[in-house]
């Protein structure tokens, strides 16, 4: 069934930012404060048994000098330097193994997949701990984690990551620093689209069913996780639920949208439980850059599956020829 507003009225659907005071200082400070540690880029290539590729391990210091892990995948025939694809992963999943990441090398991009810190499944491994802990209670999960303070928020550190997965693929030899394209599905989208705001010069972005926006909506017509986690914490922390929106709102797609430039391809499904279609249209609708959007009728949250790569794949050949 549809879960939410009819399409005529999600064409036009653009509600207010939730853009706390200070937003942008926010994010100045917090940026300021991950580059006092030095990057320290490290591709360490290993013999993944793709022939045709250059695979490398890969370690960066993350939010607080963290070591953030990920992927670099490299094509062998092409000639550098390469576009770059940086692809952030969806809730609970790490960074797998380099031949689950084939699509943008095949396609003759380099890749960087930044592995998710904290986050992991029994079949969807990851590498990179989450040092931080919270002392404010909440419920299992990452998305009531430090939830009474912006600054100990566990998208803080995850956001900030993000933006250093960036420079560390403009830092390698091989990458054309104003060719990077960033890409994720879900909380890979909500990662690709606070870059896309954060961070200038970008060449693309590619944003399906981005998580984390228009999130006071979000909560108010979905219980399915991972917003799931966030009904359940203000259902108990009935005196919280205003403090706990506010830490939110710097972390709201939206705006993050506003602040964008770089051209974007986005993916939205009608039937999206997860990250329901109106929160999708709200981002598209306020996204400041060159923007089209495909959406996907009688899907849920996989969206367009091979259909929306296929789109991708089209955008960037559009992009860089």
């Amino acid at each position: 069934m549809f879960t939410d507003l009819p399409l005529d009225a999600l064409h036009t659907y653009c509600p207010p930012r939730p853009e706390p005071a200070g937003f942008d200082a926010f994010w100045r400070r917090t940026l300021v404060e991950a580059r006092t540690h030095a990057l320290d880029a490290c591709f360490t290539e290993v013999d993944a048994g793709l022939a045709l590729l250059h695979t490398h391990d890969v370690t960066f210091a993350g939010f607080g000098g963290h070591p953030i892990r990920g992927w670099f995948l490299l094509p062998r025939a092409a000639a550098g330097p390469l576009p770059c694809v940086v692809q952030f992963l969806g809730y609970g999943g790490g960074r797998l193994l380099p031949h689950d990441w084939l699509l943008w090398p095949s396609a003759g991009y380099a890749t960087l997949v930044m592995d998710t810190r904290g986050q992991s499944g029994p079949n969807r491994p990851g590498d990179t701990a989450d040092p931080v802990g919270s002392d404010n209670p909440g419920v299992p999960g990452k998305l009531t984690q430090g939830l009474l303070d912006p600054h100990g928020y566990y998208y803080r550190r995850l956001f900030t990551d993000a933006v250093r997965a960036v420079e560390a693929a403009r830092g390698h030899d091989a990458v054309d620093a104003d060719r990077v394209v960033v890409a994720g599905h879900s909380q890979g989208g909500a990662a690709a689209l606070a870059v896309s705001g954060l961070v200038p010069g970008l060449a693309g972005a590619l944003i399906d069913a981005p998580f984390l926006t228009h999130i006071r909506r979000a909560v108010e017509v979905t219980d399915v996780g991972p917003y799931g986690e966030l009904t359940r914490y203000f259902a108990g922390a009935r005196d919280r639920i205003d403090t706990a929106l506010h830490t939110l709102d710097h972390f709201d797609g939206l705006n993050f949208a506003a602040r964008a430039t770089a051209p974007a391809l986005f993916g939205t499904a009608l039937r999206d439980e997860v990250t329901p279609p109106s929160t999708g249209f709200a981002a598209f609708h306020h996204y400041a850059g060159e923007k089209e959007l495909k959406v996907w009728r009688f899907n849920a949250h996989e969206s367009g599956g091979g259909e929306q790569r296929a789109a991708e794949i089209a955008f960037l050949r559009g992009l860089f020829g």
